[in-house]
């Protein structure tokens, strides 16, 4: 299972620097791509490819390009990349439903349409995205989150449909809150207990990145307890 090129979008992040440091722990060569210009810690074995604004096409194209140049191939996409906002309807407008679609939608769009042709020569490739629970059904002041990651949702289903009997599967992961430093500053007040560890996000994905997830393609999987 070693020495597979992953590529994590969001990598500087929580989420994502948990999720590159678990393929990287299990001897996988990580290539993490983030909007922010650098991380705080190097990893090895990998690339950083910081500074890169996924919502345009060209950009996700570009990383994809310096990703093979560098490490040769890539088997597997993680899509973590996105954002988050509260607000009700009657205090915004369509501005942040606008946001919240590039943010998560159009950047996991783009990074997939460029790293397919690349994902489709490999044995096994597969296509992880990052959906939400709190999509399923929205709450208050959700709407604009909920909509752009449901859009993941089905963007991950009828791309399933659309690489059926070829050698890739295409999943995402539903997580509830994560624990994450902004969500405890946002929410100083929850039980933090129940909320999900980014290491139990990060065993889920290894998992669908493994040969023991092979027949599961189209997927929407909660992932709503501690750990």
């Amino acid at each position: 299972m070693s020495g597979r090129v992953v590529v994590v979008t969001g990598a500087f992040g929580v989420l994502g620097g948990a999720v590159a440091d678990a393929f990287a722990a299990q001897g996988d060569k990580v290539a993490r791509v983030d909007y922010a210009p650098s991380p705080g810690i190097a990893i090895d074995g990998g690339i950083d490819i910081g500074g890169i604004d996924l919502t345009n096409a060209d950009a996700a194209l570009k990383a994809v390009s310096d990703v093979v140049a560098a490490l040769g191939s890539i088997d597997i996409l993680v899509n973590v990349a996105g954002g988050f906002t509260w607000e009700t309807l009657a205090d915004g407008d369509a501005t942040s439903w606008n946001r919240m679609f590039a943010m998560n939608a159009v950047t996991c769009i783009n990074m997939t349409r460029a790293a397919l042709p690349e994902l489709e020569k490999a044995a096994g490739a597969r296509i992880i995205n990052i959906g939400a629970g709190s999509a399923v059904v929205a709450a208050a002041g959700m709407g604009s989150y909920a909509a752009s990651k449901m859009a993941v949702h089905k963007l991950t289903e009828s791309l399933a449909a659309e690489l059926m009997g070829k050698d890739i599967t295409v999943n995402a992961i539903l997580p509830s809150i994560i624990d994450t430093p902004t969500n405890r500053a946002d929410m100083p007040d929850a039980d933090f207990g129940q909320w999900v560890q980014p290491a139990a996000v990060a065993d889920v994905i290894l998992f669908l990145a493994s040969p023991g997830a092979r027949a599961i393609s189209g997927a929407l999987i909660p992932v709503s307890r501690g750990g």
